[in-house]
């Protein structure tokens, strides 16, 4: 069987800070869209919150309206903030209590061409069982499924299935698979927290159960770790490295329970060495299908932008009987942008321009003989 793993970056929409560059290109949105929403969570706002708020309010361009270039500030009710003829902008509210609503980032379409592009991935990589990262959620997914796939000529999954998880932006993980691989049970760990309340995971660490027609048991567990896109690197750090240490945790039960045949992919993002990724890498039976004789890096070491090797985010981590099983591997490049000067991959014939790119991720495929 053929399993795969693919970040399309959203299918449909896309926050709009990221559909006009990269995600160092977005961060100082980002960065002051994460700081002001933890402000306005706040039980409570003092002198400095308020005065904090409205900067980053202004800087993100809600001075004169609750729709900026990249944001948007929803008001529900209650009262959050006032807009003097004079300029600027005071903060009203006492704490969160005092107002309903949200900040939101602005989504909008994505490129035709790159909706395309992403289709033609998941088509081409032939897979049985395909993870999927950053969908928006089910009926998206399904959607692109029964409607995109076959209008470049390739064949929709027999099964689709997103389980909500944690990120209100709808950033979710998935799975799709063949007629011949259904997906039987599936646990959840949006429910999962840290002990200061929060969640462990960003989005979810869903475990789906496929069966193969040979009657082997695999356990995919699709992931998509904390970002260091937006957030101080210290925070970022923490977050990821204790989602890793849960990932372990349950990797770990998993097998105590006799459960041969697991595989955690998808975007941890952080490199191989990395320490948030240590106990997990390091610190679990797990190994990286790269390290296989018979996986072929493309001869690049990333699976992101440029693909250098601080660029490798994307994973297939394999316990020890399915890494045994392992026939072969690759990284599909094709519905990325390849750069200039020189051009570093082969791409589609559609992809002129980055925008076009289906993701700035590259898929990767393995095959096992289970």
């Amino acid at each position: 069987m053929r399993l795969a793993v693919y970040n399309v970056e959203n299918l449909f929409d896309r926050a709009k800070v990221m559909n006009h560059g990269s995600w160092e290109d977005g961060r100082p949105v980002l960065d002051r869209f994460a700081a002001l929403n933890g402000l306005l969570g706040q039980l409570s706002y003092d002198e400095n919150d308020r005065a904090g708020m409205a900067r980053l309010m202004i800087e993100l361009g809600l001075e004169k309206s609750d729709t900026g270039p990249f944001v948007l500030l929803r008001r529900n009710r209650g009262g959050l903030l006032k807009r003097p003829k004079t300029g600027g902008i005071e903060i009203v509210a006492e704490g969160r209590a005092d107002w309903v609503g949200s900040l939101e980032l602005r989504d909008e379409p994505i490129n035709e061409h790159a909706m395309r592009n992403t289709a033609r991935v998941m088509s081409d990589l032939d897979a049985d069982v395909l993870g999927v990262v950053e969908a928006e959620n089910r009926p998206v997914l399904s959607a692109f499924n029964r409607e995109i796939l076959p209008a470049i000529g390739g064949t929709p999954f027999r099964h689709v299935m997103v389980i909500d998880g944690n990120d209100e932006r709808g950033i979710d993980v998935g799975l799709m698979s063949r007629q011949n691989y259904p997906i039987g049970a599936m646990r959840s760990h949006v429910d999962d927290y840290l002990p200061n309340g929060e969640p462990v995971f960003s989005r979810d660490c869903p475990e789906f159960e496929i069966v193969t027609p040979r009657r082997a048991r695999l356990i995919v567990m699709v992931n998509h770790l904390k970002s260091k896109g937006y957030g101080g690197k210290a925070a970022s750090d923490a977050k990821r490295r204790a989602q890793a240490e849960r990932i372990a945790q349950i990797y770990e039960g998993l097998i105590r329970a006799g459960v041969e045949y697991v595989a955690v992919i998808g975007d941890l993002n952080d490199t191989p060495g990395s320490d948030p990724l240590k106990p997990l890498i390091e610190g679990t039976s797990l190994t990286d299908v790269f390290e296989h004789g018979a996986f072929n890096d493309g001869g690049h070491p990333g699976t992101y932008g440029a693909c250098t090797a601080r660029n490798k985010i994307d994973y297939m981590l394999l316990s020890p009987a399915l890494y045994g099983k392992v026939e072969g591997g690759g990284v599909f490049r094709k519905g990325m942008w390849p750069g200039v000067r020189p051009k570093k991959w082969d791409t589609y014939d559609e992809l002129k321009r980055p925008e076009e790119a289906g993701s700035d991720h590259a898929a990767l495929w393995v095959d096992l003989d289970i």
